[in-house]
């Protein structure tokens, strides 16, 4: 991921890259990773809402007036864990998609959950098009 990617730029979408047009949640307390995220989602043509917590997205969810397709979160944040957000979201949002990133190992990632929840995940770093094909794979599943 290049940091050069700036929020309201004039780039074209990212060549070879999976695109879409649904609304995206994306929770993560490092400002890069959010920033950069953010900046991918929305060149490949994503509405992105973006919190830096889970007592943000909880909120911006409440008071949201669209669907929201995807919530995009870490699985470590500072306020709550992702898997229990993800839980209260669907709570009031039971069609939302989940998608899981972390940067922690396999071991810390079973210890909240989520490999055993069935729910996709994302280890960082991550590459665009692995971002890219992630985000799509869980959107376009109907099984989910």
């Amino acid at each position: 991921m290049s940091a050069s990617i700036r929020r309201g730029s004039s780039f074209a979408p990212l060549p070879n890259t999976a695109r879409g047009s649904e609304t995206v949640l994306i929770v993560d307390d490092e400002d890069v990773v959010r920033g950069l995220v953010d900046s991918i989602l929305e060149l490949q043509g994503y509405r992105v809402l973006t919190v830096a917590c889970a007592g943000e997205a909880l909120t911006r969810a409440a008071t949201y007036d669209g669907d929201i397709d995807l919530l995009l979160t870490d699985v470590d944040l500072p306020d709550m864990s992702g898997r229990e957000l993800a839980q209260r979201l669907r709570g009031e949002r039971p069609e939302i998609r989940l998608l899981y990133m972390s940067g922690h190992n396999d071991e810390e990632i079973a210890g909240y959950g989520v490999l055993a929840s069935g729910d996709l995940f994302l280890p960082k770093p991550f590459t665009v098009s692995a971002l890219t094909a992630r985000v799509r794979e869980v959107l376009d599943n109907q099984s989910w």
